[in-house]
């Protein structure tokens, strides 16, 4: 389950304000029909802390309508450790295949209450998660340490690492061997993650370019790695907007040119304007510019 290219999809929303079932549906299935592995919804990409408990159900179903045989799974992101066990309950009432959880988005838990977070979330829903280690975004290192703490419980079975350090592949594989499977979370480092052990990739800018994000993943794992690399290297300034506080309008920007979908988002975000949206734009056309014909895949 915990293999290859796992989307973490953007939220579509109507004029209104609503979640567009209809786009979000159509966005969820060009990623599947570009190999994609499965679908994560309602993380940091997907507005999740912007998004009612009802939504974030409702967002889960539609990926299940999708994914098929593929898993479907809930991001559990929440202030508290209770809010974090409701989602968690409802995530798994509803069919999630799994979790990918994260310790807490206000306050930065130390160790033992990071410990104590995470266990109380699986505990609730009892299904397989990914422990999301982002201390940039977040504040909370999810150490190796604390790792190997948690590798008492099996269904703790995946790590995305997004420290933003290609080191720590290495260090959490030294430490725990295969124990874990280790997704790279951060998208300008995926090749070199990919490169030395992580298998798999939860990615953001793969919600406007399916397609070339499954072949970078592909070449790598057939041992095609100068293929894949030539691709990469046209992708980097793609990937460079992923790791942004404005990733949502970055992407979602993306997402307008490339798929022809919309960049709205939930307030307090605002869609790119004026000098930033010009820059980003440059980034984007250029690339749409030179698109690579991608090799076959096996």
């Amino acid at each position: 389950m915990w293999t290859g290219v796992i989307p973490a999809v953007t939220t579509k929303f109507k004029e209104d304000g609503r979640l567009d079932h209809a786009e979000n549906e159509r966005c969820y299935a060009l990623q599947m029909e570009a190999g994609c592995d499965g679908i994560i919804v309602c993380g940091s990409l997907g507005e999740g802390p912007m998004l009612r408990l009802e939504e974030k159900i409702a967002l889960l179903k539609t990926a299940k309508s999708v994914t098929g045989s593929k898993p479907a799974i809930m991001t559990v992101a929440a202030a508290s450790t209770a809010e974090s066990v409701e989602i968690a309950k409802a995530a798994a009432a509803a069919g999630a295949d799994g979790l990918m959880v994260v310790p807490s988005l206000v306050y930065h838990t130390n160790a033992q209450e990071t410990l104590a977070t995470l266990r109380a979330v699986v505990e609730a829903a009892d299904l397989p998660a990914i422990i999301y280690s982002n201390r940039v975004a977040y504040k909370v290192d999810v150490t190796p340490e604390i790792m190997e703490e948690l590798a008492r419980d099996n269904r703790f079975e995946a790590i995305k690492e997004s420290s933003d350090d290609i080191r720590r592949t290495t260090e959490i594989i030294n430490r725990l061997g295969e124990r874990y499977r280790i997704l790279t979370g951060v998208d300008n480092l995926a090749f070199e993650a990919l490169s030395v052990g992580a298998v798999g990739w939860v990615a953001g800018l793969v919600c406007a370019f399916p397609r070339e994000t499954v072949a970078i993943y592909r070449l790598i794992r057939d041992g095609r790695s100068a293929e894949a690399l030539a691709i990469y290297r046209w992708f980097r300034p793609l990937l460079d907007l992923d790791v942004s506080r404005y990733l949502v309008q970055n992407i979602k920007l993306a997402e307008v040119h490339a798929i022809g979908s919309n960049d709205r988002v939930r307030a307090p975000r605002m869609p790119l304007f004026g000098e930033e949206k010009a820059r980003v734009e440059t980034i984007i056309a250029a690339a749409l510019a030179t698109r690579p014909t991608l090799p076959a895949l096996g």
